[in-house]
């Protein structure tokens, strides 16, 4: 049906992580996170905010008696953590951690409806409410994460009971929706069911799936304009009183048909998530106008209101963009659902239209933002993830609440720690993908993988030092020789790399540099053996004059990590620390520093307080400085020594020209 040339994904069963910088946190997730997580839905961690999730589906499943506890979309926590049990199992058995996700598909099979509808808000607490406020409460968007699961357990275990609850689901919800007479011609506040339905399309190969995903897409946005009509019959009851969704159409990005839409407005985590789905339904149709929009939305995001670390949005009032540039470094919200989100975008932008780009941002969002929502103990969890951060303003600045200076055991709405988990456990799914005769190497993590080319198995064995060092290694294995081209990302943050095939050079007239991937297209034999090395610098990094947050500021970048000041290492009142332009860094790796981390010490200055006290304000005066040396830890890592202050941006003591 699609006109474009799509890549495929690499299969979790066909690869093995093996990298000593990401294997420990996979481990963490199967051994520490998904357990954890377990035991959080069920409500058996002392201190932690109840999650009541598995209780609403034994209540709902006629199992026990009781009430509804927690958010409107409580179901999605659960149906989350069983994906992420997909994507470990798929990769390795675990029969205790199969059996107790089998318990769950059986839970939830219980709780279904005879016509398929799946929900435990709707069934114990609204019952006649189902359908009247799609624009606040979220029933499609835990359909969509209950069909992700599904998808993602039955590949894993080949289990269909779960899938044929997905599909009736989905039944249910194409026989409600669409656009035909009878039918409602509306579409979820939150977006998420969209790309559930294109990965339920693939692995069922039913079209209608495919078809009311792009119905959902197309019509958002039109008028007469869905919300309002609701509002209208539900005599302006809401569910969110503090939003008001159904007004704020740019909150739900239903101010415009999403093919007019240019920037990036309301809720983060719903415009990637639509982004996702958008880009699915243009690679499935061959829809160039959807992957025009794709492209606009991306562009405003990542080249105008994305923070350095991949983190979008800047504003703790409805999770949101605001406009392009305001990109504050202390009230940022930058949830981190928002950065996992755009993940999904990025791999699924990759898919149409190999681009480094796409893979700068996933690594970027990866590297900082993602793992840095995690503490190292996987027990604990960022929702919003700051550039900056003074615990004393948290604590007393209302416009801080949002801040927090330590990671939470969970949340009220804890849709972040099993997003991180989902996420992790599928890792392997992001790393390659196989377009043409070319296999594109997105992500340096040491690994394992078996690809098909030309009908034969192809094994490939990567071997990389990320993110400390840019040494990157490749053996292939294959039973004869195969003619393909091996496609290597030169990131963003290299300006320069080398290449050997067997040790030798690559010849120019070898090799081509075609949208940031290097192609070594040639015959390869089993045991050849290319070695990249992409040199790692330091990197003082300017924001765009536009971001009045960081005029005159520098981040500090080396590789893919974004590095910042904390407080344990630098002491209070970060900013009053300065930094000399053409400064001399060192370098050097701790290895009994939270688990092994690259610390970058630099020569600064620390502004004094002679002559102030007692005074708010004076006449201009030469600031008395020290000599000071501030040391740098990867963004990642902040916040795992306890509160304190934390900083990204650094000021930059400039010489004017005369």
């Amino acid at each position: 049906m699609s006109n474009l040339s799509i890549s495929t994904p690499v299969q979790l069963k066909n690869m093995i992580i093996k990298d000593d910088f990401w294997s420990p946190y996979i481990s963490l997730i199967r051994d520490v996170v998904v357990p954890y997580q377990w035991e959080a839905l069920n409500d058996r961690i002392e201190g932690n905010e109840p999650s009541h999730a598995i209780q609403n589906f034994r209540i709902a499943a006629g199992l026990e008696q009781g009430d509804f506890y927690g958010m409107v979309f409580q179901d999605s926590d659960v149906a989350k953590w069983l994906e992420a049990v997909g994507y470990l199992l798929e990769q390795m058995p675990d029969p205790d951690l199969e059996k107790v996700a089998d318990e769950v598909v059986d839970l939830i099979a219980k709780a279904q409806h005879a016509d398929g509808y799946v929900n435990t808000y709707f069934t114990l607490k609204e019952v006649a409410g189902r359908w009247t406020n799609l624009a606040e409460c979220h029933e499609l968007y835990c359909a969509g994460h209950l069909i992700e699961a599904a998808v993602a357990y039955e590949k894993a275990t080949g289990k269909g009971k779960i899938l044929e609850v997905a599909c009736k689901l989905a039944d249910c919800i194409d026989a409600t929706f669409g656009p035909e007479d009878g039918k409602i011609k509306g579409y979820d506040g939150h977006q998420e069911v969209e790309l559930a339905l294109m990965k339920l399309y693939r692995a069922t190969s039913n079209e209608r799936y495919m078809k009311l995903a792009k119905f959902f897409l197309d019509e958002r946005g039109q008028s007469p304009h869905f919300y309002d009509l609701e509002f209208d019959r539900r005599n302006g009851e809401t569910h969110f009183q503090a939003l008001k969704i159904a007004k704020d159409k740019s909150y739900s990005q239903a101010h415009l048909p999403i093919r007019m839409q240019q920037t990036a407005e309301g809720h983060a985590v719903r415009v990637v998530y639509m982004c996702t789905g958008m880009a699915d339904v243009a690679a499935a149709t061959g829809d160039e106008e959807l992957l025009k929009a794709c492209r606009a939305l991306w562009n405003n995001i990542v080249n105008k209101r994305m923070y350095i670390t991949g983190s979008i949005g800047s504003m703790s009032y409805g999770e949101s963009f605001t406009l392009d540039y305001d990109l504050p470094n202390d009230t940022a919200y930058a949830e981190t659902c928002a950065s996992i989100g755009l993940i999904f975008f990025a791999q699924r932008m990759l898919q149409i239209e190999p681009r480094s780009e796409y893979a700068d941002v996933m690594e970027r969002a990866l590297y900082n933002t993602v793992i840095g929502g995690m503490s190292r103990d996987g027990q604990h969890f960022f929702y919003v993830n700051p550039l900056e951060a003074w615990p004393e303003a948290s604590g007393k600045n209302r416009n801080f609440d949002h801040v927090k200076t330590e990671r939470q055991r969970w949340f009220g709405c804890a849709c972040c720690p099993p997003n991180i988990a989902r996420l992790l456990a599928s890792l392997g799914s992001y790393i390659y993908s196989f377009q043409g005769n070319a296999l594109y190497a997105h992500l340096y993590i040491g690994s394992q993988v078996t690809v098909d080319v030309d009908g034969s198995a192809v094994g490939l064995i990567q071997h990389s030092e990320l993110p400390w060092n840019g040494n990157i290694g490749f053996e292939l294995a294959m039973d004869e020789p195969k003619t393909f081209s091996l496609a290597l990302r030169i990131p963003s943050w290299c300006g320069s790399w080398d290449v050997k095939v067997n040790g030798q050079q690559v010849a120019k007239s070898a090799m081509r540099l075609f949208n940031g991937y290097l192609h070594l297209e040639r015959t390869w034999n089993a045991g050849d053996i290319v070695q990249l090395v992409l040199p790692m610098n330091v990197s003082p990094m300017k924001g765009n004059p536009e971001i009045r947050e960081t005029v005159g500021m520098v981040a500090i970048q080396r590789g893919p990590m974004v590095y910042c000041l904390e407080e344990a290492d630098n002491g209070k009142g970060l900013h009053k620390l300065i930094l000399h332009p053409g400064f001399k860094d060192q370098v050097s790796f701790d290895s009994s520093l939270l688990g092994g981390l690259l610390t970058i010490d630099l020569a600064a200055y620390r502004i004094q307080d002679e002559g102030w006290k007692d005074r708010l304000y004076r006449v201009k005066d030469e600031d008395y400085l020290e000599a000071t040396t501030a040391r740098f830890i990867p963004y990642f890592a902040w916040a795992n020594r306890g509160s304190g202050e934390m900083r990204v941006w650094i000021r930059e003591n400039t010489v004017l020209p005369s």
